[in-house]
């Protein structure tokens, strides 16, 4: 398996359940591991057989503007698909991390998507830890 990490990559989203909190963007970190052939590239030495990770980070640094998000798992899902759609990757996994708790590091939700027919968005769950109450 070849992959792509980016980790903790800072980006500014509005996102919250609150209309106030979603007033402002966020700082928020994310990390994706975006799995493909690298040995096109590892035999080319040639950016273009491989995925530009500097790109990709200004797609997303760009990609919160003129949009809002009520909960992280719905970011998490959308940067998935952007990469999904834009790179064309086999398979995608993100990490979105909030700083919405003061007694905790942070609250992270963790997603992994596969290209191609094989994906069924509509069951898409994303993998966070729920509360005993749902």
């Amino acid at each position: 398996m070849s992959k792509i990490t980016i980790e903790d990559l800072e980006v500014f989203y509005r996102v919250g359940v609150t209309e106030q909190e979603r007033t402002r963007p966020q700082r928020l970190l994310l990390t994706l591991e975006i799995e493909l052939d690298l040995a096109p590239a590892a035999r080319s030495d040639d950016l273009r057989d491989t995925i530009d990770y500097h790109a990709l980070a200004h797609d997303l640094l760009a990609f919160g503007q003129q949009r809002a998000w009520n909960l992280v798992e719905k970011v998490a899902t959308d940067v998935a698909e952007l990469i999904l759609t834009r790179y064309s990757p086999w398979s995608v996994g993100v990490t979105v991390k909030k700083f919405a708790l003061p007694q905790a590091r942070c609250v992270a939700v963790s997603l992994a998507l596969p290209s191609g027919p094989e994906l069924n968005r509509a069951a898409l769950i994303p993998r966070a830890t729920r509360s005993p109450t749902g």
